[in-house]
């Protein structure tokens, strides 16, 4: 399917509500003006200006307002930056942007406070243009306000799986032997296999995760769980630049993650800072001064370094 998409003005944007005003539909995605269904494409404009048209007269349509951005079928894709590393069997094929694909994506593992999430997010390539007009990509190029913003938008239109591991069990879980890596194999495997089962009967063209870890350590730490798929699985480093579907994820587990530390930064009376500076330590040190050192464990990851820090700075 060819995809064009034109940027027009207000003036512009009324003629072509008006033009195509017959082939008009009720069902709007977010951030729309109006959607058009016409026998040979669909045209949808949106409030920033811009008019996707899709379908085989696609190019044809477009041509009668004006000079598209983008008149082809990989336009729609992602345009990757980034060069995943492919010294082992599961690198994402080369023609991966334009295909169906979950990925998935996890947020907070770095952070001292606050909880841990993954996410899996089912992108169909029909999907992709859309994404890319909601404004998803790479999240380490978005603040948090726009995050939550995007969000908002593509968790209406692309089935996902969220999964939030608190303090208290991540803490839990680390004490009693269990690396990081593993916990995050594990909350992966558990998010695609609970979106395989949200989108069933479709089938993915395949799966692509964040690479965390070497794709043998991936597994390894699966092997007793009862339901690892394995066909189709792709590993990438810097994955949201490879397919919209882990920029999308990542998108949703930074909104689901600022969600929750707002949470707790009310729960601990103060403002919690994010990461694990110099600056995590004092307000870990002024969390025990009011709250008492056995409170860490409900707000940050026990194991960090900061813990003995912020104890050092109470002496």
């Amino acid at each position: 399917m060819s995809n064009s998409v034109l940027k027009v003005d207000s003036s512009v944007m009324k003629k072509l509500e008006t033009h195509y005003s017959q082939y008009k539909v009720d069902k709007l995605p977010p951030g729309s003006i109006f959607v058009a269904k016409l026998p040979s494409c669909t045209i949808t404009a949106y409030k920033s200006g811009k008019v996707l048209f899709q379908g085989g007269a696609a190019q044809v349509e477009a041509s009668k307002w004006g000079a598209s951005e983008s008149t082809n079928p990989a336009a729609s894709g992602v345009k990757s930056t980034a060069k995943p590393k492919a010294q082992h069997g599961y690198a994402p094929p080369k023609d991966i942007a334009e295909l169906s694909i979950i990925g998935s994506d996890e947020v907070g593992t770095g952070d001292y406070f606050g909880p841990m999430t993954v996410v899996a997010s089912y992108v169909s390539k029909d999907k992709i243009p859309l994404l890319k007009e909601l404004g998803v990509k790479d999240s380490k190029n978005l603040n948090d306000t726009q995050i939550c913003e995007i969000a908002k938008d593509i968790i209406e239109v692309i089935p996902y799986s969220l999964l939030i591991l608190h303090n208290p069990k991540y803490n839990q879980l680390q004490s009693s032997g269990m690396t990081q890596g593993k916990i995050k194999a594990l909350l992966h495997n558990q998010a695609i296999n609970h979106l395989f089962d949200k989108i069933a009967p479709t089938q993915p063209d395949g799966i692509l995760i964040d690479q965390f870890a070497e794709p043998g350590v991936y597994f390894r730490h699966l092997q007793d769980q009862k339901r690892v798929i394995k066909e189709n699985v792709y590993f990438s480093t810097k994955a949201e630049g490879v397919h919209l579907s882990v920029a999308a994820s990542s998108i949703i587990a930074r909104y689901a993650f600022v969600k929750q530390f707002e949470k707790l930064s009310n729960k601990a009376g103060m403002t919690l800072p994010k990461g694990a500076g110099a600056q995590v330590d004092v307000a870990a040190a002024k969390l025990i001064k009011k709250l008492g050192v056995e409170a860490l464990g409900e707000f940050t990851k026990l194991h960090f370094a900061n813990t003995e820090k912020a104890k050092k700075l109470m002496k």
